[in-house]
């Protein structure tokens, strides 16, 4: 299943940033060229980016290639590396739990029924900002698996490579 989410990330993270290519060519174009800048490309642009970054996070964190300081845990062996590994996924899946699904799908529902919409696309800011829960959903997900490998006394490992058991 998780290989099926992590097809499923790069497959949207793929498509966002060609997209996001796509509409700042066009924006450059249009606007040194042309001499017209394109207020359309411009918006779009700014909103994929914030989509990208919160998605990609979300996969950099599922391949467990995100950015840490990790001092203290590779100093630790055994049940108290377990442990720790533990406690830092706790409060990652609180935060991504409680601020980004909860706090971002309270945000998205306020924004949708305030009918607050963009100013050149007129789309809601709800679809804007769906991407703050969307991210939190997947980083919770990410954390359950986690933590059943933590479970099985296992540390999850880095995308392609190998978690050795610990004794």
């Amino acid at each position: 299943m998780k290989s099926a989410v992590d097809v499923s990330l790069r497959v949207i993270i793929i498509a966002i940033f060609a997209t996001l290519v796509v509409c700042v060519s066009w924006q450059v174009v249009s606007r040194y060229v042309f001499g017209t800048p394109s207020v359309l490309t411009d918006e779009i642009a700014r909103f994929l980016f914030m989509w990208l970054a919160l998605i990609g996070g979300a996969y950099t964190f599922g391949a467990r290639r995100h950015l840490a300081i990790d001092l203290l845990t590779d100093s630790l062996k055994g049940r108290a590396k377990l442990a720790s590994e533990a406690s830092i996924l706790t409060v990652v899946a609180v935060f991504a739990a409680i601020v980004m699904v909860w706090g971002g799908s309270t945000l998205v529902a306020r924004t949708l029924a305030s009918g607050q919409v963009t100013p050149a696309l007129r789309i809601s800011m709800g679809w804007v900002y769906g991407a703050i829960p969307f991210s939190g959903a997947v980083i919770v997900y990410y954390c359950a698996l986690f933590f059943a490998e933590i479970a099985r006394g296992r540390l999850p490992g880095a995308e392609g490579e190998v978690d050795l058991p610990l004794e």
